[in-house]
């Protein structure tokens, strides 16, 4: 597989494993893996402390760059959705037909985007009525996959939400040979 390069979202109060279990599992498949966020060279933090650098400004991140976005849970889509650089790249990703994947809290961020409209979404179950006040269709699954989006709704369902990751990206890649 050519290397492809992914970007995960990364804010204070994070999900810790929805950042990590799926930045692991994408180094290992060969993927260069960039933690975009309001601000580069910045250390966010997990729920629980746990550190993270971005090493890229969404101000300067480039949909065209990037094969597939990924979102992470906690509270940090609350902060990501505050920065309109963060938005604009999240709907660059919309718009160009790239990979875009949230987990638990993540399709809070997508809310702001045109991304959830008409398609069938999975959640943290607190954010439901917000995703269908977006145009999206709640399902209550692992891993829901509409097109170039993945969801799903909690750390247990990462399994799922990270092979279906692999997977989207594996034709695509196959697509584009």
């Amino acid at each position: 597989m050519t290397a492809k390069k992914v970007a995960i979202m990364v804010d204070e109060m994070y999900q810790v494993l929805e950042v990590w279990y799926p930045y692991y599992r994408l180094i290992e498949g060969g993927f260069k893996v960039d933690f975009v966020a309001a601000e580069a060279k910045r250390q966010y933090h997990s729920k629980e402390g746990y550190p993270c650098v971005s090493n890229v400004a969404a101000g300067k991140a480039k949909a065209d760059d990037y094969d597939c976005m990924i979102v992470p849970g906690g509270f940090a889509p609350d902060f990501m959705r505050r920065s309109e650089d963060v938005i604009k790249f999240a709907n660059d990703m919309v718009i160009s037909s790239k990979v875009v994947a949230a987990i638990c809290h993540g399709p809070w961020l997508l809310c702001n985007t045109r991304a959830l409209k008409g398609k069938k979404v999975t959640c943290f179950m607190s954010i439901r009525e917000d995703i269908r006040n977006a145009g999206a269709e709640y399902v209550d699954a692992d891993c829901v996959v509409d097109g170039n989006l993945i969801t799903s709704r909690k750390p247990d369902d990462l399994p799922a939400f990270c092979s279906a990751i692999l997977k989207k990206l594996a034709v695509k890649n196959a697509k584009n040979k």
